[in-house]
């Protein structure tokens, strides 16, 4: 049983998903860089609109778990789970995160950036 609670669990999993949406972003900024593309600007006014969001909320993210005494740290990864350990107000837990259910998650976290940041 988890002493989190769902608000602050959120704020933690934010802190693991973010950086890995920034990544991918950044990879993707390059490959469009050097790709053959006729129009790259559009692509990276996006992707570089939408980094720009995510690091202001992960800034938000860090600032509220520096406030608030929340870590979390990686603790093993294996080919189907990765573990972290998050630090509660002097409380530590450790959880398990099926791979496939952080890529789906870092999935959806991309396409929200990229669709509700064009309109």
């Amino acid at each position: 049983m988890t002493r989190i609670p769902e608000e602050d669990r959120d704020i933690i999993e934010k802190a693991i998903y973010l950086p890995m949406v920034l990544t991918i972003l950044n990879r993707d900024l390059t490959i469009i860089n050097q790709g053959p593309f006729k129009l790259k600007q559009p692509y990276l006014n996006l992707i570089e609109k939408s980094m720009k969001t995510i690091q202001t909320e992960l800034a938000q993210v860090k600032k509220y778990m520096k406030q608030n005494n929340l870590k979390v740290f990686e603790l093993k990864r294996d080919e189907a789970f990765t573990m972290y350990t998050f630090l509660y107000k002097g409380y530590e837990e450790q959880h398990n995160y099926f791979n496939p259910r952080i890529r789906n998650k870092v999935q959806e976290l991309l396409e929200f950036y990229l669709t509700h940041l064009s309109i």
